[in-house]
């Protein structure tokens, strides 16, 4: 069949096209293809938008595994380190995705600990980071609620552990206390029971010789109770804390334990529990023990009414640190007040600049030390309630040099220990005091030889008792004040503060001689300063000291071996 001409031209006309396309083709790979052209400003503008309303953290669980929580996008993010966009930032960030970070700009560390129950927020950079360095382990974290300097952005303290105080207020053995440190792990876990062995003896038949068990859990960072399959049970807060199978004497499920929080072993012990967060670092060593002691005729326990306490830092004064005994009569009232009022007015004095400058220059702390204690008397309106007090304050230079002075009233002491030497840090204010006695004869007629009380009390100078006060003028809350101890880091020094029930059967220099031999014989191993004030309560217990019984003990040798935690 004959192919028409038509047909003909028209194969050749698409053949050239074809080619003509392919040579066309060919020059434009060899020139490089033009860029391609920007997208719509309608999309960029609206993919703006989204970022800047997104919440920080969605409300929906599942959008956490999409593209948004991707922090490897931008350099910034792969450090781990990436920048707070939200509405309540304090500055706009127009470069979101630069990793050079400004100084003074807050920044957020992203902690990932492989669970979605918290988000860890909150640490201010002050140096651009340059590697990524893995994020430090955190040991306690707590929310703050209130509002900070840092935009109004809700961020968290990051504190390296918790104290916990216990009290036992009801049950025979009533007035005992017992302090634990989270990172102190030679003291834990804490057993409560009826036997010796036990770290808190409890005394009573309804409770089993190893009756329950507190420990902190470094994982879950809390404290936490387990009954050791007692036989009368451990409840707390009313709530009773066993195994499920009940009469099996197996160990319960631990319990977490809360600020406020009661104790009951069996029907009749009960134990309080305060816990408090430990936010700085003490750099010296700090241990408490206490004890109500056997009354003389009935051989119960005495109502426990000394108060002891220690703040580091003091608020609004980094470098100060405070640490008192308060035994209170007639009821634990005015010590408790006390124990709470004159720390605070000890740090809202210093909180002025100027003040700790003084303090600083001069190396002396008598008028800040006089006034706390005159404020602190002024506040309290206990009638009939009365308490001495004794209050040690340390502070530390720019050196790292540090300053002990301190101040009381009343029959409670402090001692301390300077490279071997003894230093006097309180003045006995009994009524049968030569220092005691010699001013009220400057107030009008002197005492008679043998008179020992005023009005009943043995004291002449004390916080509270206003009627008393009023009544006769012998009495007095005017402090004494000890002369300024200097300590260097080359010193070998401590200091010991007591109750009376510990110095009615201890003298000062054999509590001295108590604290130095324990420590030889225990130079070879790690020695807590809890360990040491317990050995010394231990000795008046052993002399059957008659009335409530309580010390702290400050070792200022840990200046040397590294800090200690504080709450």
């Amino acid at each position: 069949m004959a192919i028409s001409p038509l047909a003909v031209s028209g194969a050749a006309v698409a053949t050239l096209a074809v080619l003509g396309l392919a040579v066309f083709a060919c020059r434009r790979w060899r020139r490089g293809a033009p860029p391609a052209p920007p997208s719509p400003p309608a999309s960029s503008s609206s993919a703006q938008e989204d970022d800047i309303y997104r919440p920080l953290i969605s409300d929906n669980l599942e959008d956490h595994s999409g593209s948004s929580n991707n922090h490897c996008s931008s350099p910034a993010a792969e450090s781990g380190i990436w920048k707070n966009r939200s509405s309540t930032s304090p500055r706009t960030h127009r470069h979101p995705t630069e990793s050079h970070l400004v100084e003074g700009e807050i920044h957020v560390i992203d902690v990932t600990n492989g669970t979605t129950e918290e988000l860890h927020l909150g640490s201010t950079l002050k140096r651009p980071a340059e590697t990524c360095a893995p994020t430090p382990e955190v040991k306690h974290i707590r929310r703050s609620s209130e509002e900070n300097n840092n935009g109004g952005i809700p961020v968290k303290d990051i504190t390296v552990g918790s104290h916990l105080a216990l009290e036992v207020i009801a049950g025979p053995s009533h007035g005992i206390n017992r302090y634990l440190q989270s990172d102190n792990t030679s003291m834990l876990p804490m057993t409560l029971g009826r036997v010796p062995q036990s770290d808190l003896v409890l005394k009573d038949s309804e409770v089993s010789g190893k009756h329950a068990q507190i420990n902190w859990n470094a994982h879950a960072l809390k404290w936490e109770l387990v009954d050791m399959g007692s036989l009368n049970g451990t409840f707390l807060n009313s709530q009773p804390v066993n195994h499920p199978d009940v009469g099996s004497r197996r160990w319960s499920e631990p319990a977490e334990l809360k600020d406020g929080d009661i104790i009951t072993l069996g029907s009749s012990s009960k134990v309080s529990v305060q816990i408090s967060l430990q936010n700085q670092q003490v750099p010296v060593g700090v241990g408490m023990a206490s004890d109500a002691m056997i009354a003389r005729r009935t051989g119960q326990k005495l109502p426990m009414e000394d108060v002891s306490c220690y703040k580091y830092p003091l608020a609004g004064a980094e470098q100060f640190g405070l640490f008192g005994i308060f035994d209170g009569h007639g009821g634990d009232g005015a010590a408790k007040a006390a124990s709470r009022i004159l720390p605070e007015n000890v740090a809202n004095i210093l909180s002025q600049q100027e003040t700790i400058e003084g303090v600083l220059t001069c190396g002396n702390a008598s008028d800040v030390l006089r006034c706390a204690f005159s404020l602190t008397e002024a506040a309290l309106n206990h009638q009939y309630e009365g308490c001495t007090a004794t209050a040690l304050l340390i502070w530390f230079d720019k050196n790292r040099d540090c300053f002990a002075q301190c101040a009381n009233l009343g029959d409670s002491a402090c001692i301390m220990n300077v490279d071997g030497n003894p230093v006097a840090m309180t003045e006995d204010h009994r009524v049968v005091s030569t220092t005691e006695r010699e001013r009220i004869a400057k107030l009008g007629p002197p005492l008679k030889d043998g008179e020992s009380r005023i009005c009943g009390l043995n004291l002449c100078r004390m916080l509270g008792d206003k009627f008393l006060k009023e009544q006769d003028p012998r009495f007095s809350s005017e402090p004494y004040v000890s002369p300024v101890v200097h300590i260097t880091k080359s010193c070998s020094a401590f200091a010991l503060i007591a109750s009376d029930g510990l110095w009615d059967v201890i003298s000062a220099k054999r509590a001295a001689q108590l604290v130095l031999e324990y420590k030889e014989r225990n130079k070879d191993q790690i020695l807590s300063a809890d360990r040491v004030a317990e050995h010394v309560l231990s000795e008046a217990r052993n002399l059957r000291t008659k009335d409530n019984t309580s010390v702290i003990f400050v070792d200022f040798d840990a200046m040397r071996t590294g800090p200690r935690t504080a709450s």
